[in-house]
């Protein structure tokens, strides 16, 4: 549900007690992403640029959400503060009942390893490792034993159906075998959320239709997923769609 119009309609938490509470209440309901008035503002050469406007936005556990707008339009930002890759400049954003908003660097990486599966449009994997030591980093990361890193990496390499091919590096995997290993490196912590950026543009159109398919079998799993974009048909995929212009929710609707 939106809260474009009416960032304050459900009382946003001002003390820090306050803003406490309401964490563990929105994760008690489920809720994993909630902004109030989300603002990222950067100074360019003196001028000031409003990336992100104000965006109050609510996201339940199990949704399969897109955010949708052409380039310029703020989704990347937007992107990179619900993945706290980055961190807003003003305004409230909750993760699963955590207070992005006000952490520093190290507790971001800390929260984004443990709540965020991340898969990238460029896949981002390590060239001279196999499937199995790409899918197994984010466990390195959080300090999981070698025997369960191994185990728990075959696991989310079979929920993509590339387990034959764990031993195999990127540059003996084929577009659409990398991407299904990149989504089983964001599996494998057991994120509270999938987000994927642009997930089949390095893609050709019949292999970004079996990765979407997957994305769709996942979400059938109970994964939430959050999928950016701008190609119109890759949204529809999703079951409800943001979309976002000059920084601020356009539309909020629902994909019949």
């Amino acid at each position: 549900m939106s809260m474009q119009d009416s960032p304050t309609a459900v009382g946003p938490p001002v003390d820090a007690p306050s803003r406490a509470a309401r964490g563990e209440q929105l994760k008690r309901d489920g809720i994993v992403i909630r902004t109030w008035d989300l603002r990222k503002t950067y100074v360019m050469g003196g001028e000031e640029i409003h990336a992100v406007s104000g965006v109050s936005i609510e996201i339940k556990k199990g949704e399969y959400v897109a955010i949708m707008g052409p380039s310029g339009s703020g989704k990347s930002t937007l992107m990179n503060l619900i993945g706290c890759l980055d961190s807003p400049t003003s305004g409230l954003y909750y993760l699963n009942g955590s207070l992005a908003s006000e952490m520093n660097d190290s507790e971001l990486a800390h929260i984004r390893n443990k709540e965020i599966g991340f898969v990238f449009q460029t896949f981002n994997l390590l060239a001279r490792s196999t499937a199995l030591t790409n899918v197994e980093l984010p466990l390195v990361y959080a300090g999981v034993g070698r025997k369960e890193r191994a185990e728990r990496a075959k696991q989310a390499l079979q929920a993509v159906d590339l387990l034959a091919r764990m031993n195999h590096k990127p540059n003996e995997l084929s577009g659409g075998q990398r991407q299904r290993v990149a989504i089983a490196r964001a599996l494998v912590n057991n994120p509270s959320l999938l987000l994927a950026d642009e997930p089949t543009g390095a893609l050709d159109t019949q292999t970004g239709t079996e990765i979407m398919a997957l994305f769709e079998r996942l979400h059938q799993a109970g994964n939430t997923v959050v999928l950016v974009t701008h190609e119109h048909d890759i949204a529809q995929h999703a079951r409800r769609i943001i979309h976002i212009r000059d920084g601020k929710v356009e539309l909020d609707e629902a994909v019949r």
